[in-house]
């Protein structure tokens, strides 16, 4: 019942596009779905926030945004996560812009759909030919056939579809999957507060948070950020069942949430992983090179100077930035267990 309840929420979710600072008509869908349940919700610049009736019993955020291309000129589509009117603090460092090089040849042949970035309508099918890398740029440059007639700052999404086999959930989850669970978690009795941020994959999605927070002067060490994680392989990510950290690149995170997540897992057999630790590995063994990451957590913490903490609960993925990112069934029933423990 848990799977049927939840999977009926995620597909519907799947089929609303949400491009990178595109994310209007997705908020809109949600924002009626949760009013729908009586949740009171309010929408500011970049983010979505739900109150349940007790609005100050959890602070629980999700990105909305999901990769996708934005129109740039005739006939010439970028990486909407990369263009220049999106780039926000990015460095270099980020998982995101690390693998920006290593993906030209991995969406060819997807189908995308192009749609109105206000009103959410359909505005037609292509299929992506090629996709080059622009080093002057900084970003990938698509070739896509049908797309002619699109004018500059048309968003186009991926064709998202979600397939069930053999334990295994695949689609774009990221980071759609993580909004599902909140809807879930409302559904199910949860009565706090939840964020949807937009332009996570921009790496802006920690100041629409932070203004928020400041907008009404508020703060709290206890924002649970919610992601997918990304992993190399199957057998890595059927062995762990949800992802947690000490920290990232920009700040330690130091909150309540970590110890009482922990004590949680350890309780219900849920294997953990930190993505800290591993990522330090994986650097010791590359002679130093690489990092542990950054993430919109640890950009909040860093410009707060720690007035607010949190920490972040994630989903071990594979497929990672593919209309194929994949995930157990066993990781989700996990990280929905971790939930329900913390808030009812």
């Amino acid at each position: 019942m848990v799977q049927e309840r939840f999977f009926d929420i995620l597909k519907q979710l799947i089929r609303i596009p949400s491009v990178v600072g595109e994310e209007h008509p997705f908020f809109m869908f949600v924002k009626r779905e949760l009013e729908e349940m009586g949740v009171v919700v309010e929408y500011y610049d970049g983010v979505l926030v739900a109150k349940g009736s007790k609005p100050q019993s959890g602070y629980i955020s999700a990105h909305s945004d999901r990769n996708g291309l934005i129109c740039t000129g005739h006939n010439e589509f970028q990486y909407a996560a990369f263009i220049a009117k999106n780039r926000a603090d990015l460095k270099g460092n980020s998982s995101s812009e690390q693998w920006l090089s290593n993906f030209t040849e991995r969406f060819v042949d997807e189908k995308v759909q192009a749609y109105e970035p206000w009103s959410g309508s359909y505005l037609g099918l292509g299929t992506i030919t090629s996709a080059q890398l622009c080093k002057r740029r900084n970003n990938i440059i698509f070739s896509v056939d049908g797309f002619e007639h699109l004018f500059p700052g048309t968003p186009i999404a991926f064709m998202d579809r979600l397939e069930l086999k053999d334990d295994l959930i695949s689609a774009q989850l990221d980071n759609v999957i993580s909004v599902a669970i909140i809807i879930y978690m409302y559904t199910i009795g949860y009565e706090g507060t939840a964020f949807f941020t937009s332009s996570e994959e921009a790496g802006k999605s920690w100041r629409f948070l932070l203004e928020w927070f400041r907008r009404f002067d508020l703060s709290t060490d206890e924002l649970l950020v919610l992601d997918t994680s990304p992993y190399k392989s199957l057998e890595e990510i059927q062995n762990i069942d949800i992802v947690l950290r000490n920290k990232d690149a920009n700040a330690i995170f130091r909150s309540p949430l970590k110890k009482k997540i922990k004590k949680i897992a350890q309780r219900e057999n849920i294997r953990f992983d930190y993505k800290d630790i591993y990522l330090k590995h994986k650097i010791d063994q590359n002679d130093g090179k690489g990092s542990i990451g950054v993430t919109e957590l640890g950009r909040l913490i860093d410009a707060t100077k720690g007035s607010i903490q949190g920490t972040t609960l994630q989903i071990p993925t594979i497929g990672y930035h593919t209309v194929n990112e994949t995930t157990t069934v066993q990781a989700l029933e996990s990280i929905i267990t971790v939930l329900k423990r913390l808030y009812l």
